[in-house]
């Protein structure tokens, strides 16, 4: 049996007709930059995050390094960010000129460790960047809590995010949504992915909403009217009509990918040599990838590459030792929570399409692995 990482072929299948008609329409009408679909998809992210404000951007990167810019984290300003994410969540703040100041993360979530991240806070700090890492957000009340006490801005990383929530004071919050700036990526894996890229900034400031609006077609207030320098990034429409057909399913989206997380926490939890994710209460997590802590992880790679199933490592190198943030300073053994992670994760295939018996096929081969 084969069974991929990530497939979208099974999806297209699926809703077909519906996405064939989004994108006609968005040909016939000829209405390709900055269309009628792409208002109505940041209306229905507004309507669905319960956020005031959404701008369409081209990709979930250029959400980061847009809202960096704005919140100014740049002329060597500090912002403390963890060191186990995607590049893009420090590359931002070196895009910009800001100096990105690296955290340990929580060993059982792999979010920023707050309390590390407050010791790190410095009369130069301009903000926080928390990432909401795989299935759960960061400790969004703690984050907050900490930048108004240090008056920080915070721009929350929700690019893996879409659809997570965690209570926030008395009530639940949704990822990206407890911030001055929160960003999305509809990158093709993500909980909700486009058929390319596409990124989504939000917030409930109605004058970083103008700015951000601005921002991304070259700072213009209105055509050919600069206020600002700015970026050529617009959610394209064609991804913006596909987005919107995608948001309809994507309650059923995370409900089938619960159903994968639940069978394989089930046939995986008597396991040795394998820690199951953690989910810290009160998250509700939704299933972006499935990752396991292993022991022997690039055997255990190796070997179910063999059976035909796809993995992932998330992530193989931290970011403190990547090459380009040698400027930093940084060696190996300064952030050994990362470093950890980074020698022992492992991401199984979660996409909604999977099938039980793909899942079971996972399961048993790596049961076999461990010799159980």
């Amino acid at each position: 049996m084969n069974v991929p990482f990530y497939d979208a072929t099974r999806e297209y299948k699926l809703y077909k007709n519906e996405f064939d008609t989004a994108i006609s329409d968005v040909i016939c009408s000829g209405g390709f930059i900055l269309g009628k679909q792409v208002q109505e998809f940041e209306e229905a992210i507004q309507n669905y995050t319960r956020a005031k404000y959404a701008v369409g951007v081209a990709n979930g990167s250029d959400a980061l390094v847009i809202a960096s810019d704005i919140l100014g984290f740049k002329d060597g300003a500090e912002v403390v960010t963890p060191v186990f994410t995607f590049f893009a969540s420090a590359s931002c703040i070196a895009r910009v000129g800001g100096k990105p100041v690296f955290c340990d993360v929580d060993e059982d979530t792999f979010c920023m460790d707050m309390a590390d991240a407050e010791n790190r806070i410095t009369k130069h700090t301009k903000g926080i960047l928390p990432v909401d890492l795989f299935l759960q957000t960061a400790d969004m009340e703690r984050c907050t809590e900490i930048a108004r006490r240090h008056g920080l801005s915070v721009l929350e990383d929700a690019a893996e995010a879409f659809g997570m929530q965690t209570l926030c004071g008395v009530s639940l919050k949704h990822a990206g949504t407890m911030a001055d700036f929160g960003v999305f990526s509809f990158f093709p894996t993500k909980t909700l992915g486009g058929y390319g890229d596409g990124g989504m900034i939000i917030t409930d400031n109605e004058e970083l909403y103008k700015k951000a609006k601005s921002y991304r077609v070259h700072g213009a207030v209105k055509k050919y009217h600069h206020d600002y320098i700015g970026y050529n990034s617009r959610l394209d429409t064609l991804q913006a009509a596909i987005l919107n057909i995608k948001l309809s399913h994507i309650d059923n989206v995370i409900y089938q990918r619960a159903k994968h997380a639940a069978q394989y926490r089930e046939l995986l939890q008597d396991v040795p040599g394998i820690k199951l994710p953690v989910i810290k209460k009160p998250n509700k997590e939704v299933n972006y990838v499935f990752c396991l802590q292993v022991e022997r992880r690039d055997g255990l790679d190796s070997h179910l590459k063999e059976k035909g199933i796809g993995t992932s490592i998330y992530y193989p190198v931290p970011l403190h030792l990547q090459k380009c943030f040698e400027y930093l300073g940084h060696k190996k053994g300064d952030f050994p929570v990362a470093e950890r992670l980074c020698e022992h994760v492992l991401a199984l295939p979660m996409f909604p399409e999977l099938t039980e018996d793909e899942v079971s096929y996972v399961c048993e081969s790596i049961r076999r692995f461990y010799g159980c």
